[in-house]
């Protein structure tokens, strides 16, 4: 088996032959994934498994820490020093061989494997007889990289987690992406800045803060090899809040030569384990709509701080995509970063203006940070079917789109799946990336592409006062300052746009309907939004009366008449 259709369902029915009556169905992830993570680790180090248990036993006794002798022996930097592994276990004795199994692991794999948290489902399957049965299944598979390679094994993993979310009504779309919209988030936030990329000696660095398996900085990192520049020294760093998936993602660093002291646990927003450093290239999938309650007080403490991360303004606390957005602008580097991030539609346009969302909107944009924002189809994800978008954020944009943000509409390049996958329907295939990808770099008005200056998208909310009125209709003046007395029940607001004057608009269209109207300048508040879907409305002209004439006499042949006994009647 190589393929990861074939191996995630073998493991899949590894589920039902063995944990099935012992397990709760949402507990399978908790059993299944860290044994994964342990056979692939052990084929790794299969072939030079003798020689770590020798040199360990060798030197255990004459220095303290043999370590760097056995890594450098064996060319991992990793080890198991124990005589078995998951292919050497038997029947017998099997609780204790098993112990001395997991004790035998280098300390940093010891780290991974004590975020799986085993001690319990372990008990659990030897006190019912189950774990030789369940690592009896596991030896059947190899999953050495030269049998599956790293993107496989992702897959894998990405497979196995989308079933167990579904499982436990858990949101996969926390775990992962789908591989087809990650190539695009790359393609969207590195193609622009191939130059930076190109030469020799280059090193550069690519961060996730939610950055789950692990999949987007190892696509990110390929894509810069295989189309820029194959000698380029790319640095990942991440952090992960759920464990698991921290643990694969670490284990998978740590299998692929990367430094797994660059991936950390916890809350990017409340923990961030990254403070103080930057990073070239950010690209994240953010969870949709969820909400930051749980660290609203860490989170509105930094708000205060005007050095803190979060002081232009916070989100309402139902949806912290925002958040994410102004972490990773906290991380550019002062010569130029980019970021790409996938959201809902919600930070495009969700509050008034002074409102949270507004001011962040208004400070990306008054910094001539947003670049682009690219709309995707929707049923892309697996555990929703909503409209999402791709915002790409640089503060160093390039002279021709300086001032300017670009506004693609790729809802249409899509293929249909020949098989659904929870809510995923459809997929963008290469040859649509690869148009949506020039459309970005060509950067010129089409049917889909939309080019407009940073001002158009902001507006001033102006409060317009009327007139408290007597009975015979006129405005009733207050004693000492004799001016007109407002009437609060008729206080009311326009949205002006920036590139419109203020007193001509109401002179020209607020003046005429209501004649004892003033505007107070004192509570003008700017706003922004992207009202996406506006911008590429094509008006579809309504058929005419022929037409539907036509199809009522044609439905009138089909049913036998029953059009006209309605007529009749």
């Amino acid at each position: 088996m190589t393929n990861h259709q074939e191996i995630s369902s073998f493991i899949w029915n590894v589920c039902d032959d063995v944990l099935r009556g012992l397990f709760k169905p949402h507990e399978y992830g908790d059993v299944i994934l860290p044994f994964v993570v342990l056979r692939r680790l052990d084929c790794v180090l299969e072939p030079q498994k003798d020689m770590a248990y020798q040199l360990y036993n060798e030197y255990k006794d004459k220095i303290e820490d043999p370590s760097p002798i056995i890594q450098n022996a064996i060319k991992h930097s990793f080890y198991n020093h124990s005589q078995y592994d998951l292919s050497r276990l038997t029947a017998n004795s099997l609780k204790l061989n098993f112990e001395n199994y997991l004790n035998g692991f280098s300390q940093n794999v010891a780290d991974i494997i004590e975020k799986f948290q085993l001690d319990k489902p372990v008990k659990k399957l030897l006190d019912n007889n189950r774990l030789y049965l369940l690592i009896s299944k596991f030896k059947e598979i190899d999953l050495h990289p030269d049998v599956v390679n790293n993107h496989t094994m992702g897959q894998i993993f990405e497979e196995l987690l989308r079933k167990f979310s579904e499982m436990s009504n858990e949101t996969s779309g926390e775990h992962y992406t789908p591989r087809d919209v990650v190539k695009l988030l790359v393609g969207l936030t590195l193609s622009e800045n191939k130059e930076d990329l190109e030469g020799e000696g280059k090193i550069r660095s690519i961060f996730d803060p939610c950055c789950g398996t692990g999949g987007m900085l190892s696509i990110g990192k390929e894509w810069i090899l295989e189309n820029i520049n194959p000698t380029i020294d790319i640095r990942l760093s991440g952090q992960e809040l759920n464990p698991q998936t921290y643990a694969i993602c670490k284990s998978d660093m740590l299998i692929t030569g990367e430094n797994p002291e660059n991936i950390h646990l916890g809350s990017s927003l409340s923990e961030d384990k990254l403070q103080g450093k930057t990073f070239d290239y950010m690209i994240t999938n953010p969870p949709f709509g969820v909400s930051w309650k749980s660290e609203q007080e860490y989170v509105l403490a930094e708000a205060e701080n005007p050095q803190g991360r979060f002081s232009v303004g916070t989100p309402r606390s139902s949806d912290g995509s925002l958040l994410f957005l102004q972490h990773m602008i906290s991380k550019m580097e002062t010569k130029g970063s980019r970021i790409g991030v996938v959201f809902n539609g919600s930070p495009l346009f969700t509050g008034d203006a002074g409102s949270g969302e507004s001011e962040i909107r208004r400070w990306i944009i008054e910094n001539d940070w947003l670049e682009a924002i690219v709309a995707l189809p929707d049923q892309l994800f697996f555990n929703t079917g909503i409209s999402t978008y791709i915002w790409v954020v640089t503060n160093k944009k390039k002279p021709n789109r300086r001032g300017k943000v670009q506004l693609i509409n790729a809802t249409d390049l899509h293929q249909t799946m020949k098989k659904s996958l929870g809510s995923k329907r459809k997929y963008i295939a290469d040859s649509q990336r690869d148009e949506i990808l020039q459309m970005f770099l060509d950067f010129k008005e089409t049917e889909h592409c939309k080019i407009y200056p940073n001002t158009f998208f902001g507006y001033t909310k102006v409060t317009i006062e009327q007139a408290l009125l007597d009975e015979s209709g006129r405005p009733v003046l207050d004693k000492k300052s004799k001016t007109p007395k407002a009437d609060g029940s008729l206080r009311d607001f326009e949205r002006i746009p920036l590139s419109t004057d203020i007193d001509s608009y109401f002179e020209n269209e607020v003046k005429p309907h209501l004649p004892f109207a003033w505007m107070d300048r004192s509570k003008d508040k700017r706003g922004y939004e992207i009202n996406f879907t506006k911008y590429f409305y094509q008006y579809k002209p309504l058929r005419s009366l022929q037409d539907i004439t036509n199809d009522l006499l044609k439905l009138e042949e089909e049913s036998d008449g029953l059009f006209q006994k309605i007529l009749e009647k």
